[in-house]
């Protein structure tokens, strides 16, 4: 009986491990610039460059503080790290006629892309914003961080330091 319980044990983790999901790898997602073109976010990775994704709404105090941080960094970040930093509205309808203005009054020199229906906080497993995602070249995800305090940038940069040094 221990015999057959061994064995059955054996079969179950066996298979449970062979359907595990690749690990941290980025799901594929449709995104839309800030002037309606549809784009896929593997558009945007290229290899050997780290992204950053930062998911972000018009509403979110937090979000905006947060890319205001980045932005202090990311000119150096594209020098010195070879970084592309994407910042992702989850605003609806509505609020995504806010954002146009909102990027020009924050004078933020990224890419801003929407994802109107929400599909990445399902695709990507995560209910709260900001959400930020460091991405490898070949769509591995090498780093997530929710919410923000003021400071979570130099843990960013440090990050970013450390997997460019690669």
């Amino acid at each position: 009986m221990k015999v057959l319980n061994l064995l059955l044990l054996s079969v179950v983790f066996t298979l449970s491990s062979a359907f595990t999901p690749t690990e941290n790898k980025l799901p594929a997602l449709k995104f839309k610039t800030l002037d309606g073109q549809s784009v896929d976010v593997y558009d945007y990775l290229e290899d050997g460059k780290l992204t950053v994704i930062s998911f972000w709404a018009t509403w979110c105090t937090p979000c905006k503080a947060e890319l205001d941080a980045l932005t202090e960094f990311y000119a150096d970040w594209q020098e010195d790290y070879n970084v592309e930093l994407l910042a992702v509205t989850i605003d609806n309808a509505r609020g995504l006629s806010k954002v146009p203005a909102e990027v020009t009054t924050k004078g933020w020199e990224f890419t801003v892309l929407s994802d109107v229906n929400s599909e990445s906080l399902t695709a990507l497993e995560f209910q709260t914003i900001p959400q930020t995602f460091v991405v490898d070249g070949q769509g591995n995800i090498v780093y997530a961080h929710n919410g923000y305090t003021a400071g979570d940038e130099y843990e960013l940069d440090e990050k970013l330091a450390a997997l460019s040094a690669k």
